[in-house]
């Protein structure tokens, strides 16, 4: 998943950023409302970590305008501010969490899994094709009852697939959702990911669940 990171203390924002990247995150960053926004217009993501006290716009001003571009990306917020008051009126603006700072980086990985959990088709942790399961909580990956250890960025791309299967899934659209705004594109470092992923979770089964789509992009799918 991607996610953005709007905190101007920059140095939580970097443990917060470092946290999210080793669990498998792609995670774009930024120090002010304003620039959330211009995030928030320039990519799509599936959740947003913001703090309400920014420069420029606070987290309450960027969250009014989200919600009335019509967005439901799942919002958390990260704050100081810990009254009852607060917390009300950040829930009554749309969040869809509030996380008092300091807190604790497992819980806040918690929290993320749950919120964009809410918006997922797929409401268990457990996503399953034939006898492929992907845990998203524990982040494991079995086929046939035998774990398969993937890298980041294959666990990534393969609950990405996962949570669409059935779906052709462009290069574009998981360059999107997968890597960040440092990636530059116009290779095919997609393609190679595919092929370590592909031998991973088809290699030495009969049955293939990793599909190319020529000219189309690929589709986790169960052939008859």
């Amino acid at each position: 998943m991607r996610i953005l990171v709007a905190e101007d203390e920059r140095d939580l924002n970097r443990l917060i950023c470092q946290t999210l990247e080793r669990a498998g995150y792609s995670v774009d960053t930024c120090y002010d409302g304003e620039a959330a926004l211009d995030n928030l217009l320039g990519a799509e993501y599936d959740c947003l970590l913001l703090d309400i006290m920014m420069p420029k716009k606070d987290g309450h001003a960027v969250l009014r305008a989200v919600r009335a571009q019509g967005s439901t990306v799942p919002v958390i917020f990260l704050t100081a501010r810990d009254s009852v008051q607060d917390r009300i009126e950040g829930l009554d603006l749309g969040a869809d969490d509030y996380l008092v700072k300091p807190f604790d980086f497992d819980e806040l990985l918690a929290r993320i899994r749950a919120a964009t959990r809410k918006y997922s088709v797929q409401k268990t942790s457990v996503l399953t094709l034939a006898d492929l399961t992907v845990d998203t909580s524990s982040r494991t990956v079995t086929r046939g009852g035998k774990e398969i250890r993937l890298s980041a960025k294959e666990y990534a791309i393969l609950q990405y697939l996962m949570q669409h299967k059935g779906t052709v899934i462009s290069r574009a659209r998981l360059e999107d959702h997968i890597w960040n705004y440092d990636y530059a594109g116009g290779s095919n470092v997609v393609d190679v990911y595919i092929t370590y992923l592909r031998k991973k979770i088809d290699g030495g089964f009969d049955k293939k669940l990793l599909h190319t789509v020529r000219g189309a992009g690929w589709i986790l799918k169960e052939e008859p």
